[in-house]
């Protein structure tokens, strides 16, 4: 690819395990997410840490799930937690091939039973003049509580993110209604790679018959060059989403 063209992926990867917590199957995911060849990486419902489930699973990695996956491929890495309990915790991440210049991880949790926050990462991908902004979402599962944390996303982005600099925003937004559209295209001017392209947003929920748009790529400063929803072998077994991929090209 060239110097100025990305290739992202957003994934709920359901801490590491199959559609129905039937198998732990990280080290798959692993396999799977190294063949994409991706640039940036928006993880969502990774693990930091479990005592209960690393000394039941003797495959559990030694290094958190995060570090696991980035390896020798991604060097650069942010983790944000989402929920904490008594076995552990986990939250968000963000895997890059490309240095970070700072990163935040913004809690807009509504309910102690449903943590939620933002993972801001400012990037710099070598041959950019200018820094790339990546945010990592995992919204709530009801209404009222995705448009309250929808309207901080717009204030973060409106405070934080000069509106000349890219920014992707990624992940699993629980939006299957489409609310988010008036948030993030109205208020911000960003774009989904998919509804952009096709008129509708990929299906990637549940992943073994996908029939909600629950997981999205929006962008801003950047051309959609190709768009992909991963749903062949062996990605409906890996967990109950599906990834999304996009190529992009910075604008300048």
């Amino acid at each position: 690819m060239s110097d100025n063209q990305l290739r992202v992926l957003t994934y709920n990867i359901h801490k590491g395990f199959s559609p129905g917590n039937r198998n732990f199957v990280l080290h798959k995911i692993k396999s799977a997410l190294q063949s994409t060849d991706a640039d940036v990486i928006f993880l969502q419902e990774i693990q930091g840490d479990h005592s209960i489930r690393s000394a039941q699973y003797p495959n559990w990695p030694e290094d958190t799930q995060f570090e696991f996956l980035a390896d020798e491929i991604w060097p650069h890495h942010a983790y944000g937690k989402n929920a904490i309990y008594d076995a552990g915790h986990h939250g968000n991440a963000i895997l890059s091939k490309f240095p970070f210049v700072q990163w935040e991880n913004i809690d807009v949790s509504y309910m102690k039973s449903a943590s939620r926050s933002l993972l801001h990462g400012v990037i710099q991908p070598p041959s950019a003049e200018i820094p790339l902004h990546v945010i990592c979402v995992h919204l709530g599962l009801f209404g009222f509580e995705r448009h309250r944390q929808l309207g901080k996303l717009v204030k973060r982005i409106d405070e934080h993110v000069p509106h000349n600099e890219p920014l992707i925003i990624a992940g699993d937004f629980n939006d299957w209604r489409g609310k988010a559209e008036n948030h993030l295209t109205r208020d911000l001017g960003l774009t989904e790679v998919f509804k952009s392209e096709v008129g509708s947003y990929a299906r990637t929920f549940p992943a073994w018959m996908p029939m909600l748009t629950m997981d999205r790529i929006y962008c801003r400063g950047l051309h959609v060059s190709h768009r992909q929803r991963l749903h062949e072998h062996p990605w409906r077994g890996l967990s109950d989403h599906l990834p999304l991929m996009a190529e992009m090209q910075i604008d300048y």
